[in-house]
């Protein structure tokens, strides 16, 4: 059976880190998910390919620009759904190994 888009266990973790809505700079992700960059960057920039993620520069009181991402309205739908159809499929796994 084939995986259905997005359903990859680290973009999960980046959908449930976006939920909150507010706007998340890479790093700041790779830390609290514990995703490294080379995996976290393809997944953002899919994302951002397919309109489910909206980014921006902003400027840092030090000055650096760092690039800011959130997800769009769609995204939003999209994210919840996918996770929502990976509980059941959790759940599943965890009563087939009792």
């Amino acid at each position: 059976m084939a995986r259905r888009p997005d359903t990859s266990p680290q973009t999960l973790v980046v959908f449930r880190a976006f939920l909150g809505g507010s706007w998340r700079y890479g790093y700041d992700l790779s830390r609290e998910t514990g995703i490294p960059s080379g995996t976290l960057y393809p997944i953002l920039m899919r994302l951002s390919g397919r309109g489910l993620l909206e980014s921006r520069w902003e400027e840092t009181a030090s000055g650096r620009r760092r690039r800011s991402h959130r997800l769009t309205g769609e995204g939003i739908t999209y994210a919840e759904a996918r996770l929502a159809e990976a509980r059941p499929t959790a759940a599943t796994a965890v009563a087939a190994r009792a």
